[in-house]
Order: C-alpha cells, then sequence, then structure tokens
C-alpha cells in the first residue's frame, strides 16, 4: 500500500488528527460552577477591565490560528478550503507535538484578500499568533502586508518558514564549502512567496526596510527569465518589481543558465526539472544546490552530484538535508508567544536562522541541518528569538 493510501485509511480511521481536550475536569456542581456560571463572570469582568489578562487567564496566551484559503496548497494547486482542512490539522499537530501550541485550522471560504485580512483582524481577540498558510502570490503578499499592525505577530510559513531553514541550511553548507556568505552570488529559481522571501532574508531586507547584506549577489529567475527592472511584463506587478529593487544590482537580463555562471549557490523553488545537470558545471567551485520543488526536484541529488555538485538539499524526507518548515514554525511561534510579541521581525528571522544551524555539532555534506524530528530544536529557536524580539522591540516602537 502506497504512502496515500494509507494515509488516507489513517483519517478515515481517526476522521482527522486532532480534538479538544479539557484542562479542568468537571466532576462536582463546585467544578461547574468555577468553570462556567456564575464563577467565569469574576474573569470576565477581570478581562473587561483590563484586556492584557486574557492572555494569562484564557486559552489565547498559547493559541495560534493557522489561516488558509487553500488556493496554493502544497504542490496540489488551488484545491479549495475543504481539500485544505487535512494539511492545516497537520500543522496544528506539529504545534502541539513540537512546541506544545494549541493551534486551529480555519480555513475560509473566500479568496479575495481584503475579506481575509477583516476576517483575521476579527478574530484577533482570542489568538496570539496568525500562521498564513498555503495562499498564492500576489495576495499572501498583500495579505501579510495589511496585517502587521494588529498587535500579534502575523507569518507566511510558505515564505518565511522556508527562508529560515534555508538560511540555516545555507550558514552550515558555506562553511563546509570554505566561503563566506559575503562572497557568495545566490540564483533563485522561482520568485513567488518562497523565492522573495528567501531573497529578501538573505539580503535582509525588513518591513522597516533597514538594509544589511550578508550575502553578495542574489539573482532572482522565474519562468520567463531573470527579473529585473526592465522587463516590461512585470511593470505592473508591484511584488516583482520589489524583487527586482533588490536583487540583480547588475541589473542582468536573459535566462536561467546566464544567471548560473559563477554562482555559487542554487535555490530551487520552483518546478521539477527546471536545473540541468550541465547548469552546475558553469558554477564556481564546491557549488551548493537546494533544490526544493515537492514532489519532484529541479534536480534529483544523484544528477546533480554527477555533474560536480558538492551539496544538495531538498524538500524530501527520502534524500539527505531535507529543508523542512516543521525546523523553524514551531520555535519562531513559540519564541514570539514568550516574549508577548506583535510582530517578527527579520532579526527574529535571522536569530531562528543562525539557532537552527547551530542545531548541528558536526555538519557534514549529507547532515547540514538537524533531523525534523529533534524535539530540542524548537526550544532553542524560541529561546532565540525572544531573545531578539525583547532587545528590537523599542527599535520597532512595539
Amino acid at each position: 500500500m502506497d504512502i496515500y493510501k494509507r494515509a488516507l485509511k489513517l483519517h478515515k480511521k481517526y476522521k482527522g488528527k486532532l480534538e479538544i481536550f479539557p484542562k479542568i475536569k468537571v466532576k462536582t456542581k463546585d467544578d461547574l460552577s468555577l468553570v462556567y456560571t456564575p464563577g467565569v463572570a469574576g474573569v470576565s469582568r477581570a478581562i473587561a477591565k483590563n484586556p492584557n489578562l486574557a492572555r494569562s487567564l484564557t486559552i489565547k496566551g498559547n493559541s495560534v490560528a493557522i489561516v488558509s484559503d487553500g488556493s496554493a496548497v502544497l504542490g496540489l494547486g488551488n484545491i479549495g478550503p475543504y481539500a485544505a482542512i487535512p494539511v492545516m490539522e497537520g500543522k496544528a499537530l506539529l504545534f502541539k507535538e513540537y512546541a506544545g501550541i494549541d493551534a486551529f485550522p480555519i480555513t475560509v471560504a473566500t479568496q479575495e484578500s481584503y475579506e481575509i485580512i477583516n476576517l483575521i483582524k476579527n478574530i484577533v481577540p482570542v489568538f496570539s499568533g496568525i500562521n498564513l498558510e498555503d495562499i498564492s502570490a500576489p495576495r499572501c503578499f498583500e495579505i501579510e502586508d495589511a496585517l502587521q499592525d494588529i498587535g500579534i505577530p502575523v507569518f507566511h510559513d510558505d515564505q518565511h518558514g522556508t527562508a529560515i531553514v534555508l538560511l540555516a541550511a545555507l550558514i552550515n553548507a558555506s562553511k563546509l564549502a570554505d566561503k563566506k556568505l559575503t562572497d557568495l552570488k545566490v540564483v533563485i529559481s522561482g520568485a513567488g512567496a518562497a523565492g522573495t522571501a528567501i531573497a529578501n532574508l538573505l539580503l535582509c531586507v525588513g518591513h522597516d526596510k533597514s538594509i544589511c547584506e550578508p550575502v553578495r549577489e542574489v539573482i532572482a529567475c522565474d519562468s520567463v527569465g531573470i527579473v529585473n527592472r526592465t522587463r516590461p511584463d512585470i511593470q505592473n506587478n508591484p511584488w516583482k518589481m520589489r524583487l527586482a529593487g533588490i536583487t540583480n544590482r547588475r541589473d542582468m537580463s536573459g535566462s536561467l543558465a546566464d544567471a548560473m555562471n559563477h554562482a555559487d549557490v542554487f535555490i530551487g523553488v520552483s518546478k521539477g526539472g527546471a536545473l540541468k545537470g550541465s547548469l552546475i558545471k558553469k558554477m564556481n567551485e564546491k557549488p551548493i544546490i537546494f533544490a526544493m520543488a515537492n514532489p519532484i526536484p529541479e534536480i534529483m541529488p544523484d544528477e546533480a552530484m554527477k555533474h560536480g555538485a558538492f551539496i544538495v538539499g531538498t524538500g524530501r524526507s527520502d534524500f539527505p538535508n531535507q529543508v523542512n518548515n516543521v525546523l523553524a514554525f514551531p520555535g519562531v511561534f513559540l519564541g514570539a508567544l514568550q516574549a508577548r510579541a506583535k510582530i517578527i521581525t527579520n532579526g527574529m528571522k535571522i536569530g531562528a536562522a543562525f539557532a537552527l544551524a547551530a542545531c548541528v555539532d558536526k555538519p557534514t555534506v549529507d547532515n547540514i541541518l538537524p533531523s525534523p524530528l529533534d524535539k530540542k530544536v524548537p526550544k532553542a529557536i524560541a529561546r532565540v528569538v525572544s531573545e531578539t524580539y525583547r532587545k528590537e522591540k523599542t527599535l520597532y516602537g512595539v
């Protein structure tokens, strides 16, 4: 029986992966009086006087909403909110399993950005964090940008979770290749949500518009070719123009093949088979390949190694160096909730990446990231994320 049939059988048996358990057992009338009427009125009065008490007196302090419209689910595309439920359930399970966070799958029957924005603004009272998930570009950018002032962190995991884990992988891979981040030329195949977030993080461009450049050069490519400011087809696309504005400093034009000349790193967040082995030969010594398209990578690891790749990572668990978001989001949210963060800053993301990279004591070419099953990782990330926010919050005026 293949993995898909086994998963279907498992979900049918349990009718999903989540259920709600009470923390308090109601065995007597006194118990009932305390958890519900009349005793609960005292709790409500206290919160009415000081809404901040909701974090310590209710589920709010440890709760995250996982919000999706089902428009970009895994590699399945726009399959809608009902079909998105099992994926969001799985995410909620991982939140609980790895970070002890109570997360709720909320799939919405609209793909209008303004409706999703308004919905999220109106459910803020019961949550301390919002995890946007599987929302297609460019709406994912619009929605996240519009929610940065709602008083709790909003984090689109397809963008930033991917970027954090990728940066961690790159930190350890570059050490093994004896290269500095500041010397790297990076080519990204894919200019959607993940590709844009990776470029932003590698170039440290944040919501505050501060700029710090740990990577020497980033060139992004989409299905047309190299993203640059003079391309007529992106002039009316503000998100790609923003990407063009921070990447490709020499204003190159051409194809992925042109971009790959003397590159140190290839990052694939596009489609299977997008990278030909011959292009690896055009890269600098000890080329690093992250081919993360699922389920078929941009190039298969054995093919990449045959053409001279030094390190290869993919999004798959059946190959070495799996770049998996589960390594990031539980720890990032745990740290944000512990610090009562109002936003997630670039500093928090970068701190998370370095903390994740440090979880591997002795990296090797086949082991640059910890196992997704390592439950020590979220705590290590959370500690750095929380500390970073406390240091940065005055800078952001929150």
